[in-house]
């Protein structure tokens, strides 16, 4: 590991999403963001519907992540999630369906299950939104 980094692991059910060094990483803790350097003293962590940012230099990252648990140590953020993806690889198009769709599902929600809808509204929603995100180079 190189010296003042951080080494970031996302992985899925699905498989591992990202495994390199940066220097720093903020994410959506499900008490509210925090943020990692090298040398960050250690905590678990759950992870809500948001986005996960990671710089190298002038290098930045975005990820979506969908729920998860978040291992930090003084040198390694390992991310264990439901879902995640990175930013450039979102489809956008897919996304806004999934929120028109959500959407509707709320405006009719009379027997179903509103925290799933409500649920998928925000995951759509900020899929939507990482993807958008333009990062300066």
């Amino acid at each position: 590991m190189a010296e003042g980094k951080v080494l970031l692991e996302i992985v899925t059910p699905y498989g591992l999403v990202v495994s390199e060094e940066v220097d720093e990483v903020t994410a959506s803790g499900s008490e509210g963001e925090f943020g990692v350097l090298p040398g960050h003293v250690p905590f678990v962590t759950t992870l809500k519907i948001g986005m996960l940012i990671a710089k190298t230099g002038k290098e930045t990252k975005i990820f979506f992540v969908n729920w998860g648990y978040a291992e930090i140590g003084p040198d390694k953020v390992l991310v264990l999630a439901d879902s995640a993806e990175r930013s450039e690889n979102i489809d956008v198009e897919r996304a806004k369906e999934a929120m028109k769709r959500a959407e509707e599902r709320l405006k009719k929600c009379e027997h179903c299950d509103f925290h799933r809808a409500e649920a998928s509204l925000e995951r759509a929603a900020t899929r939507v939104q990482v993807a958008q995100l333009k990062v300066p180079r």
